[in-house]
């Protein structure tokens, strides 16, 4: 049976990777999104809902799918200040899961990051750890936290970014910081369509066992997620 996805942060990097596997893969009749301009994405699988994140009485009876994806986030410079980071990343993020599971979407699958610890000293890692935490608590029928190193995007430009991506590549190498290895979006995007799959309960994945589930797919998955 064919699959509803519903998608938030679709435009970023990461989401729009997610929308264009999703859009090619034929376990997945139709694909929504929720964002906040148009896309100009065009396909006849996708249906777009341009909304104001917080307004959430406009737009929370649409959350009604098989599966929500959140690739949803922004950075500090991005947002102007910590206050609006979390409203992108925790607020807004926080809303749409509870809103699923209101409107009964079994399966909730997360990007968050590697280092999140809701008891972190860093405002980010601690951010997201609580993210983690009250997601966990919702009781969907599966949720899948991924929590990813250092993205590559491919439309990667940003010197600053460029830099420290080669940094963690060299540690890499030899050795150090190895759960820290760069990975592309487009991996990660592949990686949260074979969450789909998990079997119920709540689990968080990371480090190799991420990369596993990114190149292997389905196929990973009886290795991935076991108890």
């Amino acid at each position: 049976m064919t699959k509803k996805a519903l998608v938030i942060g679709a435009t970023g990097a990461t989401g729009r990777a997610l929308v264009a596997a999703l859009l090619q893969n034929p376990g997945f009749s139709s694909v929504e999104t929720f964002v906040r301009r148009k896309s100009g994405l065009s396909h006849e699988k996708l249906a777009e809902h341009v909304i104001d994140f917080a307004d959430e009485k406009a737009w929370s009876h649409l959350v009604a799918g098989d599966v929500l994806f959140s690739a949803l986030g922004t950075t500090l410079k991005a947002a102007g200040g910590k206050a609006a980071q979390w409203a992108v990343d925790y607020t807004a993020q926080l809303a749409f899961a509870r809103a699923a599971r209101a409107n009964g979407v079994p399966a909730y699958v997360l990007i968050s990051s590697l280092g999140a610890n809701p008891d972190s000293g860093s405002f980010y890692f601690s951010m997201k750890g609580k993210l983690d935490r009250e997601v966990s608590a919702l009781g969907f029928e599966r949720t899948v936290i991924l929590r990813p190193p250092s993205l590559i995007r491919d439309d990667l430009q940003r010197g600053s970014e460029k830099l420290t991506l080669g940094v963690l590549r060299i540690l890499s190498a030899i050795g150090l910081l190895r759960a820290w290895r760069p990975m592309r979006v487009r991996d990660l995007a592949q990686a949260m369509i074979a969450a789909c799959d998990a079997p119920a309960g709540t689990w968080t994945v990371s480090g190799e066992s991420l990369r596993k589930l990114a190149g292997e797919g389905a196929k990973a998955v009886p290795a991935v997620f076991t108890k």
